[in-house]
Order: structure tokens, then C-alpha cells, then sequence
């Protein structure tokens, strides 16, 4: 079976633990995009070059979920070059046997708009700063500029801009639990499978 969920959003709005539940719950593989973008950027060095050679062991760097990974996945996600390097891994990956959740910025809208399940998943940005703060630490006031810095880079940027598929349905996790999130894209997903 060929079935592919797309989770869009910004930073720290819940996608991954929503998309890991997702996989869990239904036996699909899971593919957090923002961590392949988080490692190039952590690579250095020429940002194209450090896309096309990433390696397993590239994605298991105990520092690719710190602030500074996640800024430099940014900056790095807004190159075209990057981006069309890591494209076609995704795609193959979506659309592989079995069924697969991919988490990120661009899935709906570019990876796969023709995804079965395509969430938006979104929250307020203090909500989601806050959520960041409990994560990493830091000076809150910080952390909070970077978040709304990053959204900023994330929906003003020419190649694949962050955005809602207009078939998307919106998951707004700033009032709702983990557990009731979760449930509602659960939700989802079960009806898309015995349509």
C-alpha cells in the first residue's frame, strides 16, 4: 500500500510528535525533513555539497535538535540548490510501500501535493516559543524573537515557502494537549483509509 501523510507547520507547533504517533499508531515509516535540512546545515562547508553527500551518520548528531541547528536549517532550507538535492529522497521515501509520515515546511505544497492526508499543524508563536524554551533553555524573551525570526525566514522565502496546502486541514495545538492532538490527526488519517 502507497499512502502518504504530509504534516506542514512551523517550528515547535508539534509536527513531530504528531507525526512519530501517526506512524506508530497505523505501522508507516516517519521522516522528520526538518532533520535532513538541520544537518546540512550543521555539515558547513558549501551547503549544495553537504546536501548531496548527507550520510546516516549525519542524522544521528547528538546537536541537530539545538537552537543553532534549527537556525541553520533555515538559512540552508532557503537555498534552491539545497533544496532540490534533498527533493527526490523525500519524495521516494513518501511514496514507497508500506505507507509513510513525513513531517516539515514544504510537504503538501511541493514534496507531495498528492499526499492522501495532508495536515497543517500550528499554534501561536508564543505558544510555541515556550514549548521551544522548555526544550532548549535559554533567555525566554530570546527564544521567543528567534521563533517569530525563523517563521519570518520560513514564509518569506522564494523556494518552497512555508505555507498550508489549500486541501489541508488545520490542527491548531496552542490550546489542545499532545494527547488530543494526536487523536484528532488519528482521526484523520482512519478516515482517509477506509475511504
Amino acid at each position: 500500500m502507497i499512502f502518504t501523510v504530509a504534516i506542514d507547520g512551523p517550528a515547535a507547533a508539534g509536527k513531530g510528535t504528531i507525526g512519530r504517533a501517526i506512524a506508530a499508531r497505523f505501522g508507516f515509516r516517519h521522516l522528520d525533513t526538518g532533520l535532513l535540512y538541520r544537518a546540512v546545515g550543521a555539515k558547513g562547508g558549501d551547503p549544495a555539497s553537504a546536501a548531496r553527500s548527507l550520510t546516516p551518520d549525519d542524522l544521528a548528531r547528538h546537536d541537530l535538535r539545538s537552537m543553532e541547528a534549527g537556525q541553520a536549517a533555515s538559512r540552508v532550507a532557503a537555498l534552491p540548490e539545497v533544496r532540490a538535492a534533498l527533493v527526490d529522497f523525500q519524495r521516494r521515501f513518501a511514496r514507497s510501500e508500506g505507507g509513510a509520515v513525513l513531517d516539515g515546511r514544504d510537504i503538501g505544497t511541493v514534496i507531495c501535493p498528492e499526499a492522501e492526508v495532508k495536515l497543517y499543524v500550528t499554534a501561536s508563536a508564543e505558544r510555541r516559543a515556550h514549548r521551544r524554551w522548555l526544550e532548549v533553555g535559554g533567555d525566554a524573551a530570546t527564544v521567543l524573537s528567534e521563533v517569530v525570526e525563523r517563521d519570518r525566514r520560513d514564509t518569506e522565502r522564494s523556494a518552497a515557502p512555508l505555507k498550508a496546502a489549500a486541501d489541508a486541514v488545520m490542527i491548531d495545538t496552542s490550546d489542545l494537549s499532545a494527547d488530543e492532538a494526536v487523536a484528532r490527526a488519528c482521526a484523520l488519517v482512519l478516515a482517509a483509509l477506509n475511504r
